[in-house]
């Protein structure tokens, strides 16, 4: 690429000269490509080691001038076409025109402005389509991964470091390239060169860890090795973005949606320097991610800055310093401080943003009220205009709500007095409220009393101040009549449901009466929800949990219903209006408990893991004695997937949820490593799983909550576990208490830093245990051993894999659903097909091997929709490779006949239930009859499959007799259906074939032709035979037959003398019905790989196939039982071991530079 101008002093020392003129010079970096001797080691040395590879183009082309001894670059390149075509652009435009100066400087001015001039030029044309670009420096380190590690344009490189690779005890020092889908390494230090290459997806273990092996080093494992990286300059920043691109790469695993860089997030307003624009693209994705979960706010809202800042705080009369966040649709605030205090402010709610007067008390203060009467007052503000200007304009861009209602009611501490508590109507607590005891009643309303007092000092609402007094209050209990609403608030639901105003209603109109796996499941469950509650002992509680279980599937297919989302959905509602239970579902679900509720609850084994990881920290000795018996992943899935509510009696669970609500997973860990350090002594007594459940269970039981003012619930499971001396009733307050005294130190990001290590380990444990799946499905329907089996599905994974990264013809999401049975999740395309069947397949016919590809992914497409699953691709290569010699010819005729194109309306369904229940086994008699078109595509594929076989002419011999004596069949059988010797008219077309030529259809019936020969052998010993020519036999072969003889061997296919000469025949352009084709329509450009002729029917210009001929399956097999090479190649079985190693090696990385590979 040109590149400005630069001066260079000493034009030799590093470069050695290819091509030079009176003023330019070609130079190529010493150590780059062939030679060099020891310089050329030491320059490629420091290349790697000081990153001049990545800073210093190989190519370069020099200024210079007879009388200067400054040279000046003027262009470089990556490779040498690229510099080569620089070069002759300055010879063919330059140099001519240079020559006419006499003076050095005007030569030196005129080419630099006219170097700069292409360069601006080159900017103006680019820049619609790449608005900000790469510094060169990171462009150059970019082309250099793709040269060195093969990768397409497609794979985009996010940034690269300088480290050390450990391979064996001896560090390699190099540099690390992150791209997308991949993790590459390359090293060469004095001729040795080391290169690796990690697939993203198949990491199973990513940390950093220090040790003395390895100080301050990060680990990649896969499922076959380690890999360790140390002596980084910013070892944080770059583990960060490792983490990064391994949750990507899992999450493609888990949910199909391939990597691509979203264009609504923020850009840099400058660039920087070495970093691509991609990775500042992740940097926002990630802080917004941190933003959203700080805040529980929607999945779709975008930080767009923050900046440090104090806020006053009215109930505590001081500065709160912390940091202010703006998106397009908030203001949010958090103090440096946790817990001091936190504030989120919707922009809908907002009336008006101003710029207070400053003083040295309150420098930079901005002011913003609220529609409610709030005013929130921020200063020490660097950028106060910039800041005021930006909300603003976010303002102007948000649609005016009238949300508010009994959740927003005005508290201004200044100028509202407490209002009373405001109960809400609409969900089923209130249907079946019993008056409970006077003393529970009291404390009830003293609980209401202080949230009242708390909302006059903080504020009611989404505006509210949330601090250490609002934690305080929600661990002492929510009121019931304050449930609902405040689990509305701390979950974030109540801004989603107020920015899509009237979304439930039109959902449940168009879910409802729409039938799906999914509901059929939710029927199934209805009335599993909370039996013992008078709620759902009606149709109208029923009713209700339909809706909106029904209204959430039709929202989420990916998910869908899972078991236990009945259970809370059912909770949800005895507090919740539907509308709001619904937004509440979709909080939990899609925010709070990512991945809990898909068709393999990723989250929650996820979440297992972490929670066994935090009970080896906290209870040690507990752990060892758990891990034995195998109880911690048998309690943990229950516990989480329904937050305590299906162990727990209703009023002791339901004061975890409201915990939950305001806390999140963190508090859900703290009970449940309560309840194990509670019943310590006697789980470390237990011998077997089955007492430690039973301690558990009786355990938690027994959990009651003394303040509840609601009727009694009873417990299913406590009547079931319930023993003659149950043990003591343990106080749910009590519990939540000590889970804050004992494991209060947990914190929400060590929790995701947990998460992350485990999600790797849970996915790819989940795709080993399909592929684990898959063979034992496919041992009894295949001949191949349980390795290949293994080897087989990590290849075409691959393959699936591949495509979802560089592109293909169909989406990921159509080509891979994880809610399908294992053998069908992954399908491959056409194109991805005809890559397997190349590189595994031991049929292959050369340039004829597209075709045969294409007619087996039809055949093996049954369903007919493009996509071919494992076992469909399983069954055909099985065929290939270990069927015998029946099965091998079966199939290989069944790729010659014509599709059978049927309409699907219901009758097809119908017909193929009815054939699947037959059950009946396909014989060769079911086999429909070959015509003479397709006979001649068999012949074509038999020619061309025998080109690399050691007995290459015996096979062509043996084919060339076994086509004679087919031919012969054919015309007897055909004289034989026509009635002996009476003539027939022309052959006529099939009803699908174009309209046959005049002279064709005016044909004399008893006009005949030499008929053609269908045999050709390779021209030399060396070369493979072409599929084109089919004339001769091979000149080698002694004991061929030679042309005439081969041709009067098929001529004697002819049972009746022909009536006229061949000239004559030739001349009035006849053909004879009981001949096969005529010789024009076999000559040699008719036949080539162009004209493949798929499927019966249609006829070639120029051509004239008889519709009568025809041969059966039977037929073709007694033939070429005749030949015993023949039958020697189709009952060899064939070993695909070195063709799945072979693609192995052809997909990996490989270099042959005295290299030390390695690949994954």
């Amino acid at each position: 690429m040109w590149i400005h101008p630069e001066e260079v002093l000493l034009a030799g020392p590093l470069w050695v000269s290819e091509r030079a003129n009176p003023f330019f010079i070609l130079q190529r970096r010493r150590g780059h490509g062939r030679g060099g001797g020891l310089s050329g080691l030491l320059v490629g040395t420091l290349d790697v080691v000081l990153d001049s590879s990545a800073r210093v183009a190989p190519y370069r082309i020099l200024l210079q001038t007879a009388d200067s001894q400054v040279f000046w670059s003027v262009a470089c390149g990556s490779s040498r076409k690229e510099i080569t075509e620089h070069w002759d652009w300055l010879e063919a435009n330059l140099l001519q025109t240079v020559s006419i100066f006499d003076n050095d400087q005007d030569v030196t001015t005129f080419v630099k402005g006219k170097i700069l001039g292409i360069i601006a030029e080159e900017k103006r044309l680019q820049q619609g389509e790449e608005p900000e670009e790469d510094c060169g420096k990171f462009r150059e380190a970019e082309l250099k991964m793709r040269r060195l590690f093969g990768m397409p344009e497609e794979e985009k490189l996010v940034n690269y470091y300088s480290c050390s690779f450990w391979k064996g005890r001896v560090p390699r020092q190099g540099w690390l390239y992150l791209s997308i889908n991949h993790l590459c390494f390359y090293s060469f230090l004095l001729g040795k060169e080391v290169t690796l290459v990690v697939q993203w997806s198949e990491v199973t273990r990513l940390e950093k860890n220090a040790t003395l092996v390895f100080p301050e080093s990060v680990r990649v494992s896969t499922r076959h090795s380690e890999h360790f990286f140390s002596m980084f300059i910013n070892i944080n920043d770059t583990f960060r973005l490792m983490e990064q691109l391994a949750n990507i790469a899992m999450r493609q695993l888990l949910d199909n949606e391939a990597f691509a860089a979203d264009r609504s997030l923020p850009k840099a307003c400058k660039t920087l320097r070495n970093v691509s624009a991609l990775k500042r693209d992740l940097d926002a994705r990630a802080k917004n991610e941190r933003y959203r979960a700080m805040f529980r706010l929607t999945q779709d809202e975008r930080l767009d800055g923050h900046t440090d800042c104090t806020l006053w705080t009215p109930f505590a009369k001081m500065h709160v310093v912390g940091q202010l966040f703006i998106s397009n649709n908030y203001v949010c605030f958090n103090s440096r401080e946790e817990d001091l205090c936190q504030l989120i402010i919707p922009l809908r709610e907002v009336s008006i943003v101003e710029k207070a007067d400053s003083s040295s008390v309150l420098p930079c203060p901005v002011s913003i009220s609220t529609k409610n009467k709030m005013n929130f007052l921020f200063a020490n503000l660097r950028d106060r205009d910039f800041l005021v200007q930006r909300i603003s304009d976010f303002l102007q861009r948000t649609p005016d709500s009238c949300w508010g209602g009994a959740t927003s009611t005005p508290a201004c501490p200044q100028t509202s007095a407490p209002k009373p508590v405001i109960k809400r109507k609409g969900h089923f607590k209130n249907m079946f409220l019993c008056l409970a005891a006077p003393p529970l009643q009291m404390k009830e309303k003293m609980k209401e009393e202080a949230w009242n007092i708390h909302f006059s000092e903080f504020g009611r609402g989404v505006c509210m101040y949330r601090t250490s007094r609002t934690r305080e209050l929600v661990l002492n209990g929510i009121p019931e009549c304050l449930r609902g609403e405040l689990w509305l608030l701390f979950s974030g639901a109540q801004n989603e449901m107020a920015s899509h105003p009237g979304y439930y209603g039109d959902l449940v109109e168009t879910a409802m009466g729409v039938c799906s796996l999914a509901t059929e499941e939710i029927e199934r469950d209805l009335h599993r929800s909370m039996p013992e509650h008078r709620a759902f002992q009606n149709a109208t509680g029923i009713a209700a949990l339909r809706r909106v279980l029904t209204a959430y599937a039709h929202r989420n297919p990916g998910i869908g219903y899972c078991q236990a989302m009945n259970i809370v959905t059912s909770v949800l509602l005895l507090y919740c209006p539907e509308e709001e239970a619904f937004w509440l579902l979709v909080a939990l679900c899609e925010r709070m408990l990512p991945d809990y509720y898909n068709t393999r609850v990723v989250g929650a084994l996820v979440d297992q893991g972490v929670f066994e990881d935090l009970t080896q920290g906290f209870l040690p000795l507990l752990y060892e004695h758990m891990q034995q018996l195998g109880v911690i992943s048998t309690i943990s899935l229950s516990w989480f997937l329904t937050l305590f509510l299906s162990v727990m009696p209703f009023d002791s669970a339901v004061l975890l949820v409201d915990c939950f609500f305001y806390e999140g997973i963190k508090l859900i860990f703290q009970v449940a490593l309560a309840v194990l350090h509670d019943n310590m002594d006697a789980l470390l007594s237990c011998s077997d799983e089955g007492e430690a459940m039973t301690i558990l269970g009786r355990y938690l039981d027994n959990v009651v909550n003394k303040q509840t003012v609601a009727p009694p619930i009873p417990h299913l499971h406590a009547l079931l576990t319930s023993g003659d001396s149950p043990p003591p009733e343990i106080d749910v307050f009590d519990l939540i208490k000590s889970s804050y005294e004992r494991f209060g130190s947990l914190r929400s990001d060590v929790i995701e830093q947990m998460r992350f290590k485990q999600r790797l380990k849970v996915i790819q444990s989940l795709e080993d245990t399909a592929k684990r799946s898959v063979v034992r499905a496919m041992m009894t329907e295949s001949a191949f051993s349980i390795e290949e089996l293994e080897e087989l599905y990590c290849l075409f994974k691959a393959q699936h894999m591949t495509s979802c990264y560089w592109g293909s013809s169909s989406s990921a999401a159509e080509r891979h659903d994880p809610s399908l049975p294992y053998l069908e999740q992954y399908r491959i395309d056409p194109a991805q097909f005809l890559q397997l069947f190349t590189a595994l397949a031991p049929w292959l016919c050369g340039g004829h091997t597209p075709s045969l590809a294409a007619r087996l992914f039809r055949l093996l497409d049954q369903n007919q929709d493009g996509l071919v699953n494992f076992k469909e691709f399983i069954t055909g290569l099985s065929g290939m490779c270990h069927g015998d010699m029946t099965e091998k010819l079966k199939l290989l005729y069944k790729l010659h006949l014509p599709p059978d194109v049927q309409v699907k309306d219901y009758r097809y369904y119908l017909r193929m239930w009815a054939k699947e229940k037959e059950q009946k086994t396909e014989t060769i008699k079911d086999l429909p009859r070959m015509n003479q078109e397709q006979f001649i595509e068999l012949c074509k594929t038999l020619y061309n499959m025998f080109s690399e076989e050691r007995e290459e002419q015996q096979l062509y011999h043996a084919i060339a007799t076994v086509a004679s004596l087919l031919l012969r069949i054919g015309e007897v059988g055909k004289k034989f259906n026509n009635g002996g010797g009476r003539k027939t008219e022309a052959a006529q077309a099939p009803p699908t074939a174009s309209q046959t030529p005049p002279a064709v259809s005016q044909a004399p019936s008893t006009t005949y032709l030499t008929p053609p020969t269908i045999y050709q052998a390779p021209p030399t010993d060396t070369q493979s035979p072409s599929p084109v020519d089919l004339q001769a036999p091979p000149p080698d072969d002694p004991e061929a037959p030679p042309p005439d003889a081969l041709c009067r061997a098929l001529a004697e296919a002819q049972l009746e003398p022909a009536a006229g000469s061949d000239e004559e025949a030739r001349d009035d352009g006849s053909v004879s019905s009981y001949s096969v084709v005529s010789a024009s329509s076999l000559a040699c450009e008719d036949l080539a790989d162009d004209t493949v002729l798929v499927g019966g029917g249609q006829q070639r210009p120029g051509s004239g196939l008889d519709a009568d001929w025809s041969i059966s399956f039977e037929q073709v097999l007694a033939s070429l039982l005749t030949e015993p090479p023949l039958v020697d190649y189709f009952e060899k079985k064939t070993d695909v071991r070195d063709k799945m190693a072979a693609c192995n090696a052809k997909r990996a990385v490989q270099r042959q530079i005295s290299s030390s590979l390695v690949l994954i």
